[in-house]
């Protein structure tokens, strides 16, 4: 106790010590050493007078109408009081109108690090970060708010480092709430900024905000990967990359999802190039106009943990036909530290020693969101799955 007091006493000296230190401080105080003194001075000489000051309080009441109103309520009648009452004005005049610019110039500064960036995010949880900017990037947010519609731009903090596209970006009204942390996203002090531990999805795209070759890209977004999980392991994390190189260090990083742009865009032209129209068949389930059409994940009924994907398939095309066609299961859904957490929690609780090494090694090589497309009807349905569905767009 004795040790914390004087911890404060030392810290509260040194604060004074700077703070006499400081010019402005001086300047202060001799302002405030002047009203006073203007104050006895009106005091003393007037209540001699018919001025109607007649009380201390009459002439501390003079001085703050003089000072804070910039007016006089009693007319100074001796040569003394009337410099004094001069004195007084004056001196709130140009002192309050030195702090009025001083508070604006505040609230200013405030706002202007807010729009660029520079403030800490504060009183925000279950929010969606997307790190990284490229061009298009409005055209990522819409597809990001079609696609989820539970998430309103409130509910987005980006991170990039390129505060004027995120001004102009903001400029527009339908992205006007969107808050923005200015910095490297690689940089564990930004991540904090932007709330990183009461997040609830981050998505990492390609970073073009600076002209980095394709090499430090995908480098960079591997080291925010690395950060971010080290930060909020329970996190989820979707990464995007340029090339393929970079996919098993994401995955050593256990990233949620990968999207690997080059890879897609290769298999695209590769399928449009037999003249099938696979290209036509792709866009359509991708890309659909709202989030309620193309493939759709959903979740499964608790009563079918543990029964055939076959009593699925006949429950979903008797009882919920407005989910679409089933075609397969996504298992393991959901983020890879939870999951993977329950499912030792799970291996350990079995009695036989070399099951619990089998668990343990099948941990191991747990694959995070893993899909799987037209199962035998056979096949068992395993706890943390969801159904993978296609819809067409309501007409």
């Amino acid at each position: 106790m004795r040790k914390k007091r004087d911890g404060k006493l030392k810290s509260f000296f040194h604060a004074l010590k700077i703070l006499f230190k400081t010019p402005s401080t001086y300047a202060y105080l001799s302002i405030i050493f002047l009203i006073i003194t203007m104050t006895v001075i009106v005091y003393n000489v007037e209540t001699k007078t018919g001025s109607g000051i007649a009380t201390k309080f009459d002439s501390f009441y003079f001085m703050c109408v003089a000072v804070f109103a910039g007016y006089f309520e009693y007319v100074c009648e001796s040569l003394p009081g009337r410099a004094a009452a001069i004195i007084l004005l004056i001196t709130g005049t140009f002192f309050f109108s030195y702090i009025r610019g001083n508070i604006t110039a505040m609230f200013v500064d405030i706002q202007e690090k807010k729009d660029k960036g520079l403030k800490t995010i504060k009183d925000m949880s279950g929010h969606f970060i997307i790190c990284g900017w490229r061009p298009g990037f409005d055209k990522i947010l819409k597809t990001v708010l079609k696609s989820n519609p539970e998430i309103t731009t409130d509910m987005i903090v980006l991170i990039n480092e390129a505060p004027e596209q995120i001004q102009l970006l903001k400029s527009h009204d339908g992205f006007k709430d969107l808050k923005f942390v200015a910095g490297d996203f690689t940089d564990e002090s930004t991540l904090k900024r932007a709330e990183i531990k009461e997040a609830e999805r981050i998505l990492v795209i390609s970073d073009k905000s600076k002209k980095y070759s394709e090499l430090e890209i995908d480098s960079r977004t591997v080291l925010a990967v690395l950060t971010i999980k080290n930060l909020n392991p329970a996190l989820y994390v979707v990464a995007e990359l340029m090339s393929p190189k970079f996919e098993k260090h994401l995955k050593m990083a256990h990233c949620d999802e990968i999207i690997l742009m080059q890879e897609y865009e290769k298999n695209l032209l590769a399928t449009a190039s037999s003249g099938l129209g696979y290209s036509h068949v792709i866009s359509m389930l991708i890309s659909g106009n709202d989030a309620s059409s193309g493939i759709l994940i959903g979740d499964i009924p608790k009563e079918f943990i543990g029964k055939t994907y076959g009593e699925l398939k006949s429950y979903e095309s008797e009882h919920r036909e407005q989910n679409g066609l089933l075609i397969g299961l996504l298992l393991n859904s959901g983020n890879f530290h939870t999951r993977r957490t329950e499912a030792l929690r799970e291996a350990q609780k079995n009695p036989n020693i070399s099951k619990i090494i089998d668990n343990l090694q099948k941990v191991k090589t747990l694959k995070s969101n893993e899909p799987i497309l037209a199962p035998s009807s056979s096949y068992v349905i395993p706890s943390h799955a969801k159904a993978i569905f296609v819809r067409g767009k309501a007409s």
